[in-house]
């Protein structure tokens, strides 16, 4: 990312507050179920959700592939959800969120875009971030702008991560 400007959203994040999420069907760092591929279910993962503080007006989520950037040029974007209600404490597997708003991921689709390493194991960065207002955009945003609303139109109360790995051999599109 030489010369990139980066925004909160993007890469490793570190913990602030006492926000967590965490899956049952995986631990962090720890491998995803197959069904999460993008060319298998291409279904989220389930998701909890807790110690979202006092104050907090929606939740960011995100997940992407930093370890794509070598292949790409950039980090790989598969998931991004903005202005999810501050009292959800859970995310289904295969979720479609009713009251939240799904942007555009580096498949050019909204919603769900699953792990799909050219090569190898690769680590996902589910990020969740917890907003002392909505982000107040329609879908067609993307990473770079929803980052750089987070950082001068919100304020980020707290924050977490929860780390995925996925294996090219558990599906891939090419």
């Amino acid at each position: 990312m030489d010369g990139e400007m980066t925004t909160p959203i993007d890469g490793k994040i570190e913990q602030k507050g006492e926000l967590a999420l965490t899956s049952p069907a995986f631990e962090d760092g720890e491998m995803m179920p197959d069904s999460v591929g993008y060319a298998n279910e291409n279904e989220n993962p389930p998701l909890h959700i807790s110690g979202v503080p006092d104050g907090a007006e929606a939740l960011v989520l995100a997940m992407d592939d930093p370890e794509a950037e070598p292949v790409v040029g950039h980090i790989w974007d598969h998931w991004m959800v903005f202005d999810i209600n501050s009292e959800t404490a859970e995310i289904p597997e295969a979720w479609t969120p009713d009251s939240a708003v799904e942007a555009y991921n580096d498949f050019v689709e909204t919603g769900w875009g699953g792990p799909s390493p050219p090569e190898g194991d690769h680590a996902y960065y589910f990020k969740l971030f917890a907003l002392d207002s909505k982000v107040g955009y329609p879908p067609a945003i993307r990473k770079a702008r929803l980052g750089s609303v987070m950082a001068t139109e919100c304020e980020i109360l707290a924050q977490t991560q929860l780390v995925g790995r996925y294996d090219a051999e558990q599906g891939t599109i090419f």
